[in-house]
């Protein structure tokens, strides 16, 4: 069985730094709402390195607030939708729905699995903004390694919304859509859905509780 695309640890870093809702910068110039983005990330990453504190044991509710924190800012529907491609077209809304929120709860549950990346040392290098679109470049560094990541990020209904993540050059879209088309076209939705709900529990039960 083609086994699912896991991201790398690095992507789970690299998801915190986009976490919550990024207001946007209404009648500001280029310059002032990429400075308003930056300040927002890096007032998010110290909101999360707070409650991290240097430990390794957490409550639940501090591992809830970790959660919503890292997880808070991806457009997983948008996300989704891009990783099936053409399948997308082929599902009913109900289909649709449940398939969005089952890989939402696992890549959450997998955001959760190694809470030492959320430490990582952080740069910025780039951010632009045209519009509604913005392009955020950095670099993390952690145990040794520095690591670019970049960010595609989209305006709707007044928030920022993360649509892509690139790690090292390798988009975290493209991963996904490799895995899931592939099991589509071999084996049918119903048989990634039934991957993605094994995994679901696999990952839930085993980050819970920190555990």
């Amino acid at each position: 069985m083609t086994r699912l695309y896991r991201p790398l640890s690095a992507v789970l870093a690299a998801i915190l730094l986009l976490s919550g809702s990024i207001a946007p910068a209404w009648g500001q110039g280029k310059d002032a709402t990429a400075a308003e983005i930056r300040q927002m990330l890096e007032n998010r990453d110290q909101q999360i390195k707070s409650i991290l504190g240097g430990s390794d044991d957490y409550t639940a509710e501090q591992r809830a607030q970790l959660k919503e924190l890292v997880n808070g800012v991806i457009d997983f529907r948008v996300m989704g939708e891009r990783a099936l491609g053409p399948h997308w077209e082929d599902l009913g809304d109900d289909q649709r729905d449940e398939f969005v929120s089952v890989f939402r709860e696992v890549v959450r549950a997998q955001s959760m699995s190694d809470l030492g990346v959320y430490n990582s040392a952080v740069t910025y290098d780039q951010i632009d903004v045209q519009g509604d679109s913005a392009f955020v470049r950095t670099q993390t560094k952690y145990e040794g390694r520095t690591t670019p990541v970049e960010y595609v990020l989209e305006r709707r209904e007044d928030e920022w919304r993360a649509e892509d993540i690139i790690i090292d050059g390798v988009s975290t879209v493209e991963g996904y859509a490799r895995s899931f088309q592939t099991v589509v076209r071999k084996r049918g939705f119903e048989s990634l859905m039934k991957s993605l709900r094994k995994k679901r529990d696999q990952v839930t039960a085993t980050t819970e509780t920190g555990r």
